[in-house]
């Protein structure tokens, strides 16, 4: 994937370098315990900071600094080369939305702040960490992102990239544009008995709002290749739910998917990247996905 062409969002706020708050000592959790505990709860359909927190709450001390102590970083472009190279996506993702969003949807694009931490950071939805990967907070309307799930993404799931990663940023930016729409509010409101049914179809959702961001940025740069796209589909299937679950406990439980599976998630990124059409990501409309 070729960034040279891409404008630089200056709507990153960049906590790197604060401390995070993990700590690696007595009474707190190794990082090692974090990644593990982040790895089963994705597979087992948990929100990782339940098992995090509960574990660390065990340990004997809270070993993080409190929420309300995290404190933004500087707000604007960073000039590191990971750092500017999440600037160009997330830059490129308001250009697009900005463009279709309107058109295609008759609603108008409101620009979410990125933020980058180290370790743990805090945020409207509680205590961010690494381990728990990147996330969309609805309640502050920021992406979360700590880059080393980039080099998990290459060490742990075989995905990995430029492409690859702008897809993972592209994901979130698709719960953005979720909230925006009203998605997310309706699937509150949901049958909570079908709670992971209802996560599998907005996570698709948000998959396919990323190959159709993809597709426009393709029309405006000319920047993708074949390649490009078999790192994203790579990416997709190694984060699928059956294929975490696989690795962690040799055996899959369909009911406990949250994002679905590799078949599903690579299906929905490329309605996307074909259509480059929100209407065509309505995953609550069909009956198989």
């Amino acid at each position: 994937m070729q960034d040279d062409d891409l404008r630089p969002s200056s709507n990153i706020d960049d906590r790197r370098g604060q401390g995070g708050g993990v700590n690696l000592g007595r009474g707190g959790l190794g990082i090692g315990t974090i990644i593990i505990l982040g790895l089963i709860g994705w597979a087992l359909g948990i929100n990782p900071a339940v098992l995090i927190n509960g574990a660390q709450m065990l340990a004997g001390g809270g070993g993080t600094t409190p929420v309300s102590q995290q404190r933004s970083g500087p707000v604007g472009t960073p000039d590191d080369r990971m750092g500017l190279f999440v600037a160009k996506v997330l830059g490129e993702t308001e250009d697009v939305w900005s463009q279709i969003l309107p058109a295609q949807a008759n609603r108008r694009y409101q620009k979410p702040i990125l933020v980058l931490f180290s370790g743990a950071t805090g945020s409207a939805c509680g205590l961010a960490r690494s381990a728990m990967g990147p996330f969309y907070c609805p309640d502050d309307r920021k992406v979360y992102l700590d880059t080393s799930f980039f080099q998990d993404m290459q060490r742990r799931m075989g995905g990995g990239g430029d492409f690859a990663y702008a897809y993972v940023i592209a994901h979130e930016i698709g719960h953005h544009v979720q909230n925006l729409l009203g998605v997310l509010a309706q699937t509150q409101a949901m049958d909570r008995a079908s709670a992971n049914a209802i996560s599998v179809r907005t996570e698709l959702m948000a998959d396919c709002f990323a190959g159709v961001w993809a597709n426009w940025m393709n029309r405006r740069h000319a920047n993708i290749d074949d390649s490009d796209v078999r790192q994203a589909v790579n990416t997709a299937a190694a984060i699928g739910d059956d294929r975490l679950q696989r690795q962690s406990q040799g055996y899959v439980v369909p009911d406990s998917f949250t994002h679905g599976s590799s078949a599903q998630r690579v299906r929905w990124l490329t309605i996307g990247l074909r259509s480059g059409n929100i209407r065509a990501c309505d995953t609550f409309s069909v009956q198989g996905l």
